[in-house]
Parts: structure tokens; sequence; C-alpha cells
């Protein structure tokens, strides 16, 4: 099934705010364990929309099973938030939503995922076996 052209750009939009919200909690200048104080409305609005993508691509060959990552890390992010994480593991989750993000963005445009960026990859860097 071919995507709508609707869910490449709702990704898009994803992917730039989620990145917006992971250069904040880096910018941050308490230390590595203060907490990263997230705002819980817009990590709630951003997951929702994450997970009406992750539906609207079900069809989509690579892409729901990628988006369900990002909703599953959303959802271990909105379960502690705002406060309880220190900001080395918000940022962890917040990368972790965005990888797959930008692989979804790829595939969408057609393009191939390079291999060094392949989901092995990927479980073996969050793993930091890598």
């Amino acid at each position: 099934m071919t995507p709508s052209p609707q869910l490449r750009y709702h990704c898009i939009f994803l992917e730039v705010s989620f990145r917006e919200l992971l250069e904040r909690v880096t910018a941050q200048t308490q230390g590595e364990h203060t907490p990263c104080w997230l705002d819980a409305r817009t990590l709630a609005l951003l997951t929702s929309e994450l997970e009406r993508c992750r539906r609207e691509a079900q069809r989509v060959s690579g892409v729901a099973e990628g988006l369900g990552t990002a909703v599953y890390h959303a959802g271990l992010l909105m379960a502690q938030c705002p406060g309880a994480l220190g900001k080395h593991l918000c940022r962890h989750h917040l990368q972790a939503i965005l990888v797959p993000l930008r692989d979804a963005i790829t595939r969408l445009e057609g393009r191939q995922t390079p291999p060094s960026q392949g989901p092995a990859r990927r479980m073996r860097r969050w793993l930091g076996a890598d």
C-alpha cells in the first residue's frame, strides 16, 4: 500500500518536535542526574500523534514497526515525566524515539535505510554493545 503524503509530513513534524525537546534537555545546565522537567502536556500531545501515525502506517512495510518502537519509548518517557528522569536517561529515550522516526521518514520518502542504521545496529547501540 502506498502511504499518504500526510503520514510523511506528520512524521517529519514529530521528528522536528522530539528533536527540539532533545535540544532543550541537552541545553539545560544542571548536572546529568538532575530531573529533565519536560512539559508533560507537550509530551502527551506528541505521543498521541505518534500513536496515530503508527496506526496509519499499519499497512506500510517497515514503517509501523519502527513507529511502534518510538511509541514504546515515548510511553516510557511519559510514565516518568515530569521530573522523575535524569537528563541522561531522558536524552536516551528521546534519541530512541528519534531514530525510528528518522528511519520511517526515510522509508516513506522511498529511500533505503543504510545498513549501519538498521534494526540490529540500533539494538546494539541501545544496549551499549556498539
